[in-house]
């Protein structure tokens, strides 16, 4: 393993969540920005062979090792002849003997005067320079009969006609696609340095959350939020790591955050990221000095408490699952993309007719749970953000801006389907 590949970027600074003095409420865009400026890659790089490098950050530009096609081809199945024996009107060519074919081509050059079998994808013989479709000959197989004019080049490939050796084909940064890989393929690339994969620990807090399969009590409710992020991590192509559930005890969630520290390169945490008396969360990153509770002019959400601990950034996720999976889609995974490598990822957004009708008061971005039906865009029957039955029913968001709207039915608004987030 070469040495660039045991590098790592230093941690990042205490300080770097920190807001400017006399912030109440941030405003969505504002805390997007302040994300994309100070957080940077944190990961590693290791080099992989290509069928092992789907889902991964190519961490260098990648360029073509030869040229795609790498010599001249026939585009269709035919005759080759030189442009220059082709005459207006019908005429008639010799052929010679043997043909041109994939994988096996035709040896030596076409005499002049004389037209050549050739076959789809076959290296175009030295002196041919255009070939005719079989559909416009007739044949006996010793010569072909056809019309002229043909314009010179026709049904021909150019060498580097679709990629030049040398030409970047991978941007630092890209995501690997399956096209990417016969893309990489196709240009004789046969490993790649990719970005390692960011580890993001996952710890869920609260004594009043059960482990789903276990008996709970009347007063406990089922952790929802640790299978959701869990999930979401994985498919957006990081590395989770289940940490499990840590108690309603300072002492107890310090020992979960030290083992979260020393395994990820990021922790997720939900619950106890307000400032309540149980909120230990809050508590221990304040003891660190980096806590910063950023209070967000969104819905649903307000607080995120960010901060390090050992040197790893810490999300404190809000507890209500509707808020966690919300600002883990916002904030926490264009976080994870510049952590990892991938750069910051802004979702695109599709503008749709409204489906619904809503009157928005200033003052905070909302996000409505939504799906798209018949071209519109519909929202689920109640924004209350304890209704988790509207995560499994919604297919996307619907973004209302931060100032007052009056929605009625057919008005344009932006809907993010999840797959804009990775999902």
């Amino acid at each position: 393993m070469s040495k660039q590949n045991e590098l790592v970027p230093p941690p990042l600074k205490n300080d770097c969540f920190s807001l400017p003095a006399d912030t109440h409420w941030t405003p969505v865009s504002e805390a997007l920005a302040l994300l994309k400026e100070r957080l940077h890659v944190c990961v590693g790089t290791e080099t992989v062979p290509l069928f092992a490098a789907l889902g991964r950050v190519v961490a260098e530009d990648v360029v073509a090792q030869r040229s795609n096609p790498p010599q001249p081809n026939s585009a269709v199945d035919g005759y080759g002849l030189r442009h220059s024996d082709i005459i207006e009107g019908p005429q008639m060519l010799p052929l010679v003997a043997g043909r041109s074919a994939a994988g096996d081509p035709f040896e030596g050059e076409l005499p002049s005067g004389h037209a050549v079998r050739i076959l789809t994808g076959a290296t175009v013989p030295e002196g041919v320079d255009t070939v005719i479709l079989q559909e416009d000959v007739t044949t006996d197989g010793t010569a072909i009969a056809f019309r002229g004019p043909l314009k010179k080049g026709s049904n021909t490939r150019k060498a580097g006609e679709d990629v030049e050796g040398g030409g970047l084909i991978l941007a630092k940064g890209r995501r690997v696609t399956p096209a990417d890989l016969a893309l990489a393929a196709a240009t004789g690339v046969s490993q790649l340095l990719v970005f390692k994969r960011l580890r993001v620990a996952v710890v869920s807090t609260g004594d009043e959350l059960a482990e789903p399969g276990q008996e709970a009590r009347a007063d406990q409710i089922f952790d929802a939020n640790r299978p959701m992020l869990l999930a979401m991590i994985a498919k957006f192509g990081f590395e989770p790591i289940d940490m499990g559930r840590a108690p309603d005890e300072r002492e107890g969630l310090k020992k979960f955050l030290d083992k979260a520290a020393g395994s990820a390169d990021m922790i997720l945490t939900s619950g106890g990221a307000s400032a309540g008396d149980e909120d230990h969360m809050s508590a221990l990153l304040n003891e660190t000095g980096s806590m910063t509770l950023w209070r967000l002019a969104i819905k649903p959400g307000r607080p995120l408490a960010l901060g390090m601990w050992a040197g790893t950034p810490v999300f404190g996720l809000p507890g209500n699952p509707v808020a966690a999976k919300v600002c883990t889609l916002i904030f926490a995974k264009p976080a994870m993309d510049a952590l990892g490598g991938a750069g910051w990822q802004e979702p695109v957004a599709l503008r749709v007719p409204a489906a619904f009708s809503k009157s928005k008061k200033a003052g905070r971005r909302e996000y409505l749970r939504a799906r798209l039906r018949h071209g519109r865009a519909e929202v689920f029957k109640s924004e209350g953000s304890g209704r988790i039955s509207g995560l499994s029913w919604a297919e996307g968001l619907v973004e209302l801006p931060d100032e007052a709207m009056d929605v009625q039915e057919g008005s344009q608004v932006l809907y993010y389907p999840y797959s804009a987030f990775g999902l």
